[in-house]
């Protein structure tokens, strides 16, 4: 047996590759029936390291298709091609309550991905792998072209997709974290999208001033796409995440200066007063903080803040307003936000406007509020700090990682379409048909 492990032969295809494309893991060259642990590793850029392993047997052939063969356990079980990716956890004895997030876009995820013998579930780190092989995973293709834009006082990222355009555009916006998030607006540039990735909240922070920004901080934003030489400016989009969807729905609904082509919505809520500022809009969900529950893991579920959905028209956008088409994406678990909720009256109200054949929605049961791009490991929980109370908590988003996982994929895909046929499609664009996909 020592020296048919000396060739084990394993490759991963393609090594170098997009993150939200599928690559294909096999092991051959062992004997028939042989057992074996695969492993993959990530170092972030905060010094964490993250695994995942899945245990195999070898077929008839003395081979191992992670994209065909079971997983008998591990991290994931069953046929999952990229749950080598999905299901990556902080190693043992790391601090509780981490997230997985890149960083710097201008450098790929370098992924060491290893053969043990035998069924394997600890101590890898004192091991000797049979193969390794390190794989690269990148937000930015080839040619995408990454620049920080600062004009008009804002703090903002633009990617422009390879080639010299025009592109459609898209404005990103995260939730309340703050900070400039890049991963999704390269990873849409590297789609052909030019994306506008905005931090909003953070420069609240006009030292100057100490206030927070208002509408026509999104509205400078959106100018800047649309006067950039190599976007087209009637072909602009926003996606918003969480707080994101907040701003977004509001941008949508009532700027007279934005326009939007389409709007894509993420685990977020329409409820917010209308003629509220960001700051009052923040200061709201203090106000219902006895709503707050903590667990018995003391994780703090926010979703009560904003339930139940009000009657008052003067306590939620008036959705039924948009006049571009609208993707709204709902995680069922999610305990941060009431998105489903929040979803079904949203729908009632398009309804009663006439223009629901502009809604499309996308709703997954045992999916959590992180819903990003496809094999992104899932958080259901991990450590957050506001940025108007500064207060750090450990916050639950729920979801179970397997139909979380499933539930990104799905939803990036059927994103990227709907932004593709509102975006590059006809003069008069409708909402994407999703169901033949």
């Amino acid at each position: 047996m020592d020296r048919k492990q000396c060739c084990v032969k394993l490759s991963v295809q393609p090594s170098r590759g997009l993150v939200d494309k599928k690559f294909i893991v096999l092991v051959q060259n062992v004997l028939p029936g042989f057992q074996l642990t695969v492993h993959a590793l990530y170092q972030c850029e905060d010094g964490h390291s993250w695994e995942a392993f899945a245990r195999y047997t070898a077929n008839a052939s003395g081979t191992v298709n992670v994209s065909e063969h079971p997983s008998l356990g591990g991290t994931y079980s069953g046929v999952e091609p990229m749950g080598l990716l999905w299901s990556l956890r902080p190693v043992p004895g790391s601090k509780p309550g981490l997230r997985l997030r890149k960083v710097n876009v201008q450098t790929p995820m370098e992924v060491m991905i290893s053969v043990y013998q035998g069924h394997q579930t600890e101590g890898f780190v004192d091991q000797v792998p049979l193969a390794s092989v390190v794989v690269e995973r990148w937000y930015m293709a080839p040619g995408v072209r990454r620049i920080p834009i600062t004009e008009g006082g804002l703090t903002a990222t633009l990617f422009l997709p390879s080639g010299s355009g025009p592109f459609p555009g898209l404005l990103d916006l995260w939730g309340g974290g703050g900070k400039l998030v890049e991963y999704r607006a390269a990873l849409l540039a590297s789609h052909g999208i030019a994306s506008l990735a905005l931090d909003y909240l953070t420069p609240k922070i006009t030292i100057e001033t100490g206030k927070f920004v208002d509408n026509q901080y999104f509205e400078r934003a959106y100018r800047v796409l649309e006067q950039h030489p190599q976007v087209l400016g009637s072909r602009i989009a926003m996606l918003g995440l969480s707080f994101g969807t907040s701003v977004t729905f509001k941008i949508a609904a009532y700027s007279q200066v934005v326009k939007l082509r389409c709007a894509v919505c993420i685990s977020g809520s329409h409820v917010q007063p209308i003629d509220g500022t960001l700051e009052q809009l923040l200061t709201s969900f203090s106000k219902n903080a006895v709503k707050t529950r903590i667990n018995e893991e003391n994780q703090v579920i926010w979703r009560d803040l904003l339930l139940p959905i009000p009657t008052d028209p003067a306590l939620k956008v008036d959705v039924g307003r948009l006049q571009c088409p609208l993707l709204l994406v709902v995680g069922e678990d999610d305990q941060n936000w009431p998105a489903y909720e929040s979803a079904q009256d949203i729908r009632e109200m398009m309804e009663r406007a006439g223009n629901s054949h502009l809604l499309t929605v996308l709703s997954y049961p045992n999916t959590g509020h992180l819903i990003e791009p496809p094999y992104t490991p899932h958080a259901r929980a991990s450590t957050f700090k506001t940025v108007h109370t500064r207060e750090k908590v450990m916050a639950l988003w729920g979801g179970e990682t397997a139909a979380h996982s499933r539930a990104q994929e799905d939803a990036w895909r059927k994103t990227l379409v709907f932004l593709r046929e509102n975006l590059y499609g006809g003069t008069n664009p409708g909402a994407a048909s999703l169901s033949h996909l």
